[in-house]
């Protein structure tokens, strides 16, 4: 009987501090409380009035090795330190199994490009009969000169001048064109490739986009269109 009582005790200790090695420091009152069932029990083998005081000493051991030899949790993620393979992660940051924040996903973004597109230059007014630029012409084109400088360095532009159907066939012909290079030169001036541009024409009265019969439509038809090719 006296070995029983040297071993067990011996026993019941060694498997209750290997149970506790695997716990986190948080986990102390659990070994407290299994230390204390524990110590009462081997209290009861000598005496049931050691019970009480084996229960007090067996939890007081236990959660004393517990939180010394216990699993911290430096950075609160719920991963204990021996496991977290990435150490001060951020508060309220959700991780994975190994205490690290998931891969983010990679996100595809489409950018449709339009293939094709035309700027149609309505305001330009041009000085009477002329295709020389006015002060507010000039205005608006800079506008579509920082526009055309943003476009990639392979875009191709062909720019085209359109008059109204008043005057002869062949005076509008050359108006168009000479506004069409007027507006060229100054967007070249301004900083666009001269290299971009594979295309100067008028069209003379030949394209209209509105009826020539009223001054709404005259207005219309006098414009000059600048094609980006991408």
């Amino acid at each position: 009987m006296s070995i029983v009582r040297t071993a067990l005790p011996l026993v019941l200790l060694t498997s209750l501090l290997t149970g506790c090695a695997g716990l986190q420091k948080t986990d102390w009152p659990k070994c407290a409380a299994v230390g204390g069932v524990g110590g009462a029990a081997l209290g009861a083998i000598e005496s049931s009035s050691w019970a009480g005081w084996g229960a007090l000493i067996g939890g007081g051991l236990a959660a004393g090795y517990c939180w010394a030899h216990g699993d911290g949790d430096e950075d609160g993620d719920g991963v204990p330190d021996s496991r977290d393979k990435c150490p001060g992660t951020p508060r309220g940051v959700q991780v994975d199994a190994n205490g690290c924040p998931p891969e983010p996903v990679a996100v595809v973004e489409e950018v449709v490009v339009a293939k094709e597109e035309v700027i149609v230059i309505r305001d330009v007014l041009f000085q009477f009969d002329s295709a020389k630029l006015t002060s507010a012409d000039k205005v608006r084109l800079d506008k579509i000169a920082t526009r055309l400088k943003n476009e990639a360095a392979n875009a191709r532009l062909s720019v085209t001048g359109h008059t109204d159907s008043v005057g002869k066939d062949a005076y509008n012909q050359k108006l168009s064109e000479k506004r069409a290079h007027s507006v060229t030169n100054y967007l070249v001036e301004s900083g666009v490739p001269r290299s971009s541009f594979i295309s100067v024409q008028g069209a003379g009265e030949t394209q209209p986009v509105a009826d020539n019969k009223t001054a709404d439509g005259r207005a219309m038809n006098r414009r000059v269109e600048i094609r980006i090719e991408r």
